[in-house]
């Protein structure tokens, strides 16, 4: 048996849900709970080739609620434990995720999105957004990372875990489809060789004795009295919003004197990249603004962004999804907004381009 799963720096060419499956083994996960949902599956299935070869553990359970549900109790039981699905999946999710965030119980969840509603496709989307950032009851106390790539799924997946047991509230990484399928060159590590330091686990339920006396733990999500649900929740907001600017991050670039500002996420911020590049070298200013955690929202960020621009330009695979949360983050500002939806759809440089011609254009015409 290895000792370790990477060791050093490798470069890799591998499918994005492979290289989630490393990502977790370098972050010492130690049991996967799962049941099989396209795009996410080979996410269990090179997870059961890895995990034996280091001492990992894997266990398929019959349904999605249950791989929630399961998770929470591996992590409970003092495991480092995460599991991973897409569409429905995330769906049945939601409640045992609910679960993690009135109990404090840190969980790393990863989600490969696909179209919907419902069944749908199986290929992709970013119609997974508002599910993901408030899906459950409650006021959506989790964190959320987007990625757009296989390097920053790799890290990201690192990164979930130890923000999970940091502030145990529960974390997801945001993929999709075509992240989960495709093929992309990027470099793994050993965390600890980098210097990374992880957050330790610890048994919630079950601990040992102290000095022979076995303390009670009493973890709760049922609340007598509507009193005793307003003082907690009003007490992990608090310790959520305190902690938020830490967790917050995103991307910007030539935004300072930029008109518009286009405003993406996850892989759809790739095309988003080179339009604006593109763009910028014809003369025309444009800025690039991407949110990688969409809870909590780099609200703050984007106003400062908007209180300079003339316009917003929200593009998503989605219908709005992202521009919700915009929206939010910046009530009250007059700056204009546009959109670029294609629900199910992915979106290519080459789109933006025509779109932020079409609103130069309209602008001059006024």
């Amino acid at each position: 048996m290895a000792e370790k799963p990477i060791q050093g720096e490798k470069r890799v060419f591998m499918t994005g849900n492979e290289v989630v499956a490393w990502a977790a083994l370098a972050a010492k996960a130690e049991i996967m709970y799962g049941y099989p949902i396209t795009p996410q599956n080979e996410i269990m299935h090179y997870w059961t080739r890895l995990a034996p070869k280091f001492g990992k553990r894997f266990l398929q359970t019959e349904d999605e609620l249950s791989a929630g549900f399961t998770t929470l109790g591996g992590v409970l039981a003092g495991r480092k434990a995460f599991t991973a699905t897409a569409g429905p999946g995330n769906t049945l999710m939601q409640e045992p995720m609910s679960m993690a965030e009135m109990m404090r119980i840190p969980s790393v969840v990863i989600i490969q999105q696909r179209g919907g509603p419902s069944t749908a496709t199986v290929i992709y989307s970013q119609q997974e957004v508002t599910m993901t950032t408030y899906g459950g009851n409650g006021e959506g106390l989790r964190v959320v990372y987007s990625t757009a790539n296989h390097q920053e799924l790799f890290d990201y997946t690192i990164k979930a875990f130890n923000t999970a047991w940091k502030y145990r509230f529960p974390t997801f990484v945001l993929g999709d489809g075509y992240q989960a399928k495709m093929r992309e060159s990027l470099t793994i590590y050993d965390p600890e060789e980098k210097g990374l330091e992880f957050v330790p686990t610890e048994t919630f339920l079950g601990k040992a004795p102290v000095n022979g006396v076995k303390q009670p733990v009493h973890l709760r999500n049922t609340y007598n009295t509507e009193e005793e649900l307003y003082e907690v929740i009003t007490r992990y907001m608090e310790e959520y919003l305190k902690v938020a600017p830490e967790i917050i991050e995103h991307r910007e670039f030539s935004c300072e004197d930029a008109d518009i500002v286009v405003v993406s996420h996850g892989v759809v911020s790739r095309a988003a990249k080179v339009a604006v590049q593109e763009l910028r070298e014809e003369g025309l200013k444009i800025g690039y603004f991407r949110p990688v955690t969409l809870r909590p929202f780099p609200a703050e960020e984007l106003k400062k962004v908007a209180a300079r621009a003339k316009t917003l330009l929200l593009v998503e695979s989605a219908f709005g999804q992202m521009a919700k949360l915009v929206k939010d983050a910046i009530f009250g500002s007059t700056v204009a907004l546009e959109n670029l939806f294609k629900p199910g759809v992915g979106i290519t440089s080459e789109e933006i381009v025509v779109r932020v011609k079409e609103i130069e254009k309209g602008a001059l015409a006024k």
